[in-house]
C-alpha cells in the first residue's frame, strides 16, 4: 500500500525536458503525491552544474519566475531529479527539494504501525 502525501510541486531538470521524459518523471510523482503542480513557468534553473555554487544571480535570474508561482501556496513536498537543480530551487522558493526517487521510496516503505 502507497503512503501518498497530499501535495507536490515538481521541478523538471533539463536533461529530462531534452529527453522528452518529464511524463515519466511526473508519473513517480503522481505515484507519491495525490496532486502534483509542474509549475507554468518551470524552466532551467541555472545551477549549471557548480555554476550556481559561484554565480548565485545566475540561478536568482532563471528561477524567479518558477520561484514567484511555486511560492503563491504551501505544498507537502518539493520534488526534482538532480541534487544540483533541488539546491538551486531550495535557494530560489525557500523550500527544502530532494529527489522524487526518495519520495518514492518513503511512499512505498512499509507502514510500521501497519505491521
Amino acid at each position: 500500500m502507497l503512503r501518498r502525501t497530499g501535495s507536490a510541486v515538481l521541478h523538471p531538470t533539463c536533461s529530462m525536458e531534452h529527453l522528452n521524459d518529464v511524463d515519466q518523471l511526473r508519473a513517480v510523482a503522481e505515484a507519491c503525491a495525490q496532486e502534483v503542480v509542474v509549475p507554468d513557468d518551470a524552466a532551467c534553473c541555472g545551477f549549471a552544474g557548480d555554476r550556481g555554487m559561484l554565480h548565485e544571480e545566475l540561478t536568482a535570474s532563471a528561477t524567479a519566475k518558477e520561484a514567484a508561482e511555486v511560492n503563491t501556496r504551501e505544498y507537502d513536498t518539493y520534488l526534482s531529479a538532480n541534487r544540483m537543480c533541488e539546491i538551486g530551487m531550495d535557494r530560489a522558493t525557500g523550500r527544502s527539494y530532494y529527489s522524487v526517487l526518495m519520495e518514492l521510496e518513503r511512499a512505498t516503505r512499509p507502514d510500521p504501525g501497519q505491521a
